[in-house]
């Protein structure tokens, strides 16, 4: 593949991330005859098809998943080169990819806002996701860096310490359970409990606290993303546990309430994480600067306001 050029890896990057010729015609203000024309002649030079069609839709063949890991760290190691050379220009900006677990997008865009401030010339862009899907963007070098509670075990890594991340568990108001002063935790065994979707790093951090006090909870809802648990709480379906860094408004209201759960707060941790392999171009270097020195007090500022329960 070595006559392959930059321009038929980034038509095919485009196909593949949308899974569609056209959406990826618009994004790149082609026509989709010549997005077709350079996926074939890319097709061609590899001697197998990087797409297969079943009715209307498209899928990556084994083939293009293959060249896509490639061809996305291609592109990375270009962009790396740019900014490396601009710095050795003396530039102030470059462009950071911040990837950040869902529970973190309460207070990530007050970072960015504060940093941009600092570094006006910058390109800053933020992904919001699930843990699982944030690890893959990390190992897939999709994005610079990522803020989550646990840091991924299956490809090197560098992950510093951040902040505490509390965790408790709540319910609506006028929950039973609301005035109590001390609950076990196996008082809440047959109590609806409202968990987050698989893959989510609170959901995993739940499922640890329970285990390690050998209780199981019998009646559980599944929902998708803080927001829908937080609304599902306050009309009284159930209790969650959820980190108390995503309930400061509805705390501030009285909507929620903060239970007594005896082994509560658990304080886990909110790591910044790169690859260990991974160039730290200045801009990225200046964000770890950044979130040592500044991001403590960012998170805590946005930590809820507790009002205190007659």
């Amino acid at each position: 593949m070595r006559n392959v050029t930059f321009r038929q890896l980034k038509v095919f990057e485009a196909v593949a991330s949308h899974l569609s010729f056209s959406r990826a015609a618009e994004e790149l203000h082609l026509t989709q005859p010549a997005v077709s024309m350079q996926v074939q002649a890319l097709a061609d030079q590899a001697g197998l098809p990087l797409f297969e069609q079943m009715g209307k839709k498209i899928f990556l063949t084994s083939a293009g998943e293959e060249l896509l890991r490639h061809a996305r760290r291609i592109a990375q190691q270009l962009r790396e080169a740019d900014e490396a050379v601009a710095a050795i220009r003396g530039a102030k900006g470059g462009r950071l990819i911040l990837g950040v677990v869902s529970t973190a997008k309460y207070f990530a865009p007050r970072l960015l806002v504060a940093f941009k401030k600092l570094f006006p010339e910058s390109d800053l862009r933020l992904r919001v996701h699930n843990r699982e899907t944030i690890v893959r963007l990390l190992e897939e070098n999709q994005i610079d860096l990522a803020m989550m509670g646990v840091p991924p075990k299956d490809f090197a890594t560098v992950a510093s310490v951040v902040t505490d991340q509390p965790h408790v568990v709540i319910a609506a108001a006028g929950h039973p359970l609301a005035r109590k002063r001390s609950i076990e935790p196996a008082e809440l065994a047959a109590q609806p409990f409202l968990i987050r979707e698989s893959g989510s790093g609170t959901r995993g951090a739940m499922e640890r606290f329970f285990a390690e006090r050998e209780v199981v909870l019998a009646d559980t809802i599944e929902l998708l993303g803080n927001e829908t648990v937080k609304q599902a709480v306050m009309a009284g379906m159930g209790i969650t546990f959820i980190s108390e860094h995503t309930i400061g408004l509805e705390l501030a209201a009285g909507r929620v309430v903060k239970l007594n759960v005896t082994g509560t707060p658990v304080l886990r941790k909110w790591y910044i994480v790169h690859r260990a392999d991974k160039m730290v171009l200045p801009i990225t270097a200046a964000f770890l600067e950044f979130m040592r020195t500044e991001g403590p007090r960012l998170i805590v500022e946005q930590a809820p306001i507790v009002v205190k329960r007659k």
